[in-house]
């Protein structure tokens, strides 16, 4: 279908949905084939419900209604028209990447910005090939700007992102041993998540870089840049203090706070803070955005619960992050500590190797108890008498009478599909 046309027929409703289930009246349904589903046999569900057309990809379902528009590929015309309609907008756009702390970053930057700008952002985790179409279709004419959260698991992925989402200042919160199976080691992290550099050098765009991770200043291949760190060279110096629970970072005199767990977040916040003033935010308004910026569900929270303090970052993790979370957990507590570890996926055959160098890390640490949650964690023999395994969270549940963890600091992390918020309760 001509994309003028396509556009046309987007700007009469009321946007769109790649799920009849959800789906309001007057949008467009997209039907999107996953692994396990096809959405071209929800079309006629979609319309049934109020969509104002059904884009699909089958041919049988060819002619058969006025409302079904037949294309080439769903996916492509969805990819195609968020590109147009970011093209149409005078939005100017923030893209970032990263191995650990997008979410957050992310959210930190929209918290920030939005004290001065019609802001959007990516919703939740909708970071790949179908959410960040889906997060530029939101893009209206009163928006100013646009923070667009940019996932990866295999080379070209972010590329490809750009290419759609056509970043005007772009920035990657760190590379770390993330996606290995997809990528294929190290290398390929830092590959793949520098073509957002490579993007914005050739598009004249602006970057912003760490300039204490050496991997960044190693990998930006420009002379213009913007950076911050507590390196003194940076064009934006921090000193990075702790203090009563509160990250602090100081600044050319002025004095920023959030209220955010974890000591790896100091750079991400210093990234958002250093938009801000891209962006000519005046300081005031950056702190007002800190105070309102909230954690996402089972990311950096930290809960009280029946006299236990718990940590709980059980949304993704991987061997960085994962270090990360120990270290910075052994640091902070200085007893009666326990720790609750699940699987880390997506790693491929570094997996096994991923997991015994955690486990050789936990060694060393003064930890109570030690709970290792998946099966890849519980194929690896372990000596340690604080030590115990299950293969999933429902075993660990059923094994352990958790009732009896009381007065003590734990930390939960682990990969997404593990389910370690479920220990909560």
């Amino acid at each position: 279908m001509d994309i003028q046309n396509l556009y046309s027929l987007f700007q009469s409703s009321k946007g769109v949905s790649i799920d009849s289930r959800s789906i309001k009246k007057d949008e467009i349904y997209f039907s999107i084939k996953g692994q396990n589903f096809d959405g071209n046999s929800f079309a006629f569900d979609a319309l049934d419900k109020g969509a104002k057309f059904s884009i699909v990809d089958d041919p049988k379902l060819k002619n058969q209604n006025n409302k079904i528009i037949f294309v080439e590929n769903s996916l492509k015309e969805l990819q195609n028209l968020s590109k147009y309609n970011r093209s149409k907008s005078d939005v100017k756009v923030v893209g970032l990447t990263g191995s650990n702390g997008k979410t957050t970053t992310k959210n930190l930057i929209y918290s920030v910005l939005s004290q001065k700008y019609n802001t959007l952002c990516t919703s939740g985790n909708l970071n790949n090939h179908i959410g960040v179409p889906l997060t530029l279709l939101n893009i209206k004419s009163d928006t100013e700007i646009a923070v667009i959260e940019m996932g990866a698991n295999h080379i070209r992925e972010i590329e490809n992102l750009c290419q759609i989402c056509m970043p005007d200042i772009g920035l990657i919160t760190n590379f770390g041993s993330a996606h290995l199976e997809g990528f294929g080691g190290l290398e390929g992290v830092i590959e793949g998540k520098t073509e957002l550099y490579k993007y914005l050098i050739k598009n004249y765009g602006h970057i912003l870089i760490n300039n204490d991770d050496n991997i960044q200043k190693e990998e930006c291949k420009t002379d213009l840049y913007t950076s911050f760190g507590k390196d003194k060279s940076s064009d934006f110096v921090f000193d990075y203090i702790k203090e009563n629970n509160k990250l602090v970072l100081l600044n050319n005199g002025f004095r920023y706070s959030c209220n955010i767990y974890g000591e790896y977040n100091f750079p991400n916040i210093a990234s958002a803070i250093s938009i801000g003033k891209i962006l000519d935010i005046d300081s005031d308004q950056i702190q007002n955005g800190l105070n309102k910026f909230q954690t996402e569900e089972n990311r950096s929270e930290v809960l009280q619960y029946q006299g236990n303090k718990i940590y709980l970052d059980a949304y993704n993790a991987n061997p960085s992050s994962m270090t990360a979370a120990i270290d910075n957990f052994n640091k902070e507590i200085k007893n009666n500590k326990v720790v609750i570890l699940g699987d880390m996926l997506e790693l491929g055959s570094f997996s096994k190797d991923e997991h015994t160098k955690i486990i050789n890390h936990l060694y060393k640490m003064d930890f109570d108890s030690v709970y290792l949650v998946g099966e890849i964690f519980s194929s690896i023999n372990i000596s340690d008498s604080r030590f115990k395994k299950f293969n999933n969270t429902e075993e660990l549940i059923k094994g352990l009478d958790l009732t009896k963890i009381n007065d003590k600091s734990i930390l939960i992390k682990g990969s997404r599909s593990i389910g370690l918020e479920k220990l909560i309760n």
